[in-house]
């Protein structure tokens, strides 16, 4: 940018109420570009604009959505005079007889959050911020949304998680060691007429040292590399160091009861072995936790997959520098992923490891709620003839998947499972008897009974394989229950 931005509350907040009127939305910017106009990229540009209308609405498309200029006259009747220079005061735009965008202006959901919009790859600077990111969906579909007092967000960047945050906590604190990151958060804030959001700059926690937190949410530049080359990406510390402070700090932060999402990177010198050292980071923690893998790649592949803005001979050099220091350090496998704590009052702790498809995942933040609380449950019966006698009800929708082969003449199950159709959208693997079960969850009746009244309904079944039915079906229910697709009845 060649300006400076200005978090002139007035000026953002009269813009944000601007564009809200005028219908900028997400779903209007879908309506125009279609379903997929926000995994486009600057390439993408000229295509889509040609996709526009001439309209107000596809005037502020153009040059918030795209980053394109346009004239002053399609400005000021898209905006008013007032709009416009809201984005000259705020310096996201370059005002003349041609509107030139300095950022870009997303609706996320409800908000609107500007940065520094489409990468330019390596031309970008090193205190360059990003918009809402793959991997910022991925930690706001994660995070638990309770209603709270205190809330951080910990390498806030364009203060997106601050901004989410903030409509579900009394007080939210946004921290970043990028000056502009805090500025574009401060301009953010302003922008979403949000006046609980208070920006401090340093490194990580460092600035909210010896305070507590009900909520932490933190997108760390968690990336292992050799490399110094962007403030978002790259940390200051060595390896995965970077992850192991992040969740022992959050650890440290949170209040007895409080939930920390995070995104990290951990690596593994044994392949056979891959999470040995998260799982070390997250019993040291003391909190309950949920470890959600989404990537995990041999070294040549992680630094391909952080290099693909290069080509030829750069690529090449990148590839060679990334794998001489991933043999340097004997690494066999690098693992990215999100950590979730609960910081239990019993101080009762457990991690639990799953793989997760990023590319799947919907909003998760309820279903990780109740899933911690069923597993405090669980810890508390204790015992499988205590959870008989307990009450659970489906409390997400799930998909009950058999598949079935021929064999003689007739159809034999060979496979099955329970499938969760939202949040995190995980499986777990359940006989066609099972599966009865579960369709047969009523949390008006002991489990005992449902179990009992299924064996019944299915008729012919011997004594050892009603038994077999009881032990298979606490099984699936126990693991459906630390999932957070069942509830206890009363959670």
């Amino acid at each position: 940018m060649d300006k400076d931005l200005v978090a002139d509350t007035v000026a953002a907040e009269r813009l944000g109420t601007t564009l809200r009127r005028a219908g900028y939305s997400e779903d209007a910017i879908q309506g125009l570009l279609g379903e997929d106009a926000y995994s486009s990229e600057r390439g993408d540009t000229p295509a889509e604009e040609r996709r526009l209308p001439e309209t107000p609405l596809a005037t502020l498309v153009r040059l918030l959505f795209l980053q394109l200029p346009v004239s002053a006259e399609e400005a000021e009747a898209a905006l008013g005079r007032d709009g416009v220079d809201a984005l000259e005061v705020t310096g996201l735009a370059q005002v003349g007889d041609r509107i030139a965008p300095r950022a870009r202006i997303l609706p996320i959901g409800t908000v609107l959050l500007a940065s520094d919009g489409f990468s330019r790859d390596g031309d970008d600077p090193a205190d360059y911020v990003a918009t809402y990111t793959p991997t910022a969906r991925v930690l706001d579909s994660l995070t638990p949304r309770p209603r709270v007092d205190r809330a951080v967000d910990v390498g806030t960047g364009s203060g997106i998680h601050a901004l989410l945050a903030a409509q579900h906590a009394r007080h939210v604190i946004a921290t970043d060691v990028n000056p502009r990151a805090i500025a574009y958060t401060e301009l953010n804030a302003a922008l979403n007429g949000l006046r609980n959001i208070e920006c401090r700059q340093g490194s990580l926690f460092d600035p909210v040292a010896g305070e507590k937190f009900d909520l932490i949410t933190c997108n760390a530049p968690y990336v292992v590399s050799p490399e110094r080359r962007w403030v978002y990406r790259d940390s200051e510390f060595s390896e995965d160091e970077v992850s192991e402070r992040v969740i022992l700090a959050a650890a440290e932060h949170l209040t007895e009861g409080g939930y920390a999402a995070m995104l990290v990177s951990w690596l593994a010198f044994d392949e056979n072995n891959p999470d040995e050292r998260v799982l070390a980071w997250a019993e040291a923690s003391g909190c309950e936790s949920w470890i959600l893998s989404t990537m995990n790649s041999d070294p040549l592949t992680h630094a391909a997959e952080w290099n693909s803005h290069l080509v030829g001979e750069a690529l090449g050099e990148a590839l060679d520098e990334w794998s001489q220091y991933f043999d340097s350090l004997g690494v066999q496998l690098v693992s990215e992923g999100a950590v979730v704590l609960h910081k239990r009052p019993d101080g009762a702790h457990a991690a639990r490891v799953d793989e997760l498809d990023e590319d799947e995942l919907d909003d998760a933040g309820d279903q990780i709620l109740r899933a911690f609380e069923s597993r405090a449950r669980l810890t508390e019966l204790g015992s499988d003839n205590e959870l008989l006698e307990a009450r659970v009800g489906v409390a997400s929708s799930l998909r009950l998947d058999r598949e079935l082969e021929p064999s003689g003449g007739r159809a034999v199950d060979v496979d099955g499972k329970v499938e969760l159709t939202e949040g995190t959208k995980h499986a777990v693997d359940a006989s066609a008897d099972v599966q009865e079960v579960v369709a047969s969850l009523d949390s008006r009746m002991r489990l005992n009974e449902v179990i009992d009244s299924t064996a019944d309904r299915l008729g012919g079944l011997l004594d050892d394989e009603v038994g077999t039915l009881r032990e298979e079906s606490l099984d699936v229910i126990s693991e459906l229950l630390e999932l957070g697709a069942l509830r206890f009845r009363g959670d």
